[in-house]
């Protein structure tokens, strides 16, 4: 895996990531390299019209496509349509849906972002009020190391929020890359690569101009309902940032 395809000169990152996460932040910061495209999570609408789930503005999610598989995977493999040699893909990992064509996955660097899965619930359960494992996306990602033999790095929101420069850095390194100082600020407000659910997910994002501190305290007390799920999150959580790589080793 070198994550370039056949012919193309262009650096292909893609960023699984569990939702309330730092990913659009990460999204943010890529962006704001002169020589990187982003894609926002291409696989949403596919996502939506298989499973008839109901999200937030899914309807227009749909209409925004591109709903085909092939059509989204075309996107993660395409050439950035200004001429950009990175190619900067945020991806949820729930988006995976069962029986679709991973072999793409071989053309791109993959990554994977994690997030103590107490935080990840404490900010979720604000926003939907039922909340599954498969929401998550943790079993998806152990499926994404068990593909990729455990080659992708794994990123802890926490611990990247220690230190932004020194894990961008590494990151760059690991795909190729140099690093570039504008990843770390970036101005406030919309951007048209957004996508149409933005206004109802990005309003932190949206206000921001640079990374926040790491969190700090203890971990958010959850309801008692909560419980089995918070267990069972964490155990794969446990699991993924055992088997990833550690850029910061």
């Amino acid at each position: 895996m070198n994550g370039t395809s056949a012919g193309s000169r262009v650096t292909r990152v893609a960023m699984w990531s569990g939702p309330r996460n730092l990913s659009t932040a990460l999204m943010r910061s890529w962006e704001n390299r002169p020589d990187t495209a982003v894609l926002d999570e291409p696989f949403y609408a596919h996502y939506l019209d298989h499973t008839g789930l109901d999200h937030p503005v899914a309807a227009r999610v749909i209409e925004a496509g591109p709903v085909e598989e092939a059509r989204a995977i075309a996107r993660c493999l395409a050439d950035p349509a200004g001429g950009e040699t990175v190619s900067y893909q945020k991806h949820m990992a729930h988006h995976l849906l069962p029986g679709m064509d991973r072999s793409w996955l071989d053309l791109v660097h993959n990554v994977l972002l994690v997030r103590h899965p107490a935080r990840v619930l404490a900010s979720y359960v604000k926003k939907r009020e039922v909340v599954t494992l498969t929401d998550l996306g943790l079993p998806q990602q152990l499926e994404l190391l068990d593909r990729l033999r455990e080659r992708a790095p794994v990123l802890d929101s926490d611990e990247f929020l220690t230190d932004p420069p020194a894990h961008l850095e590494r990151l760059c390194a690991h795909v190729g890359i140099d690093f570039d100082p504008s990843m770390l600020a970036w101005p406030a407000g919309e951007r048209s690569s957004d996508g149409v659910w933005a206004d109802h997910w990005y309003d932190a994002v949206r206000a921001s101009t640079g990374f926040g501190p790491a969190p700090l305290g203890p971990l958010p007390e959850l309801p008692d309902e909560m419980t089995d799920l918070l267990d069972r999150a964490i155990e794969i959580y446990d699991q993924v940032r055992l088997r990833g790589q550690r850029l910061m080793d």
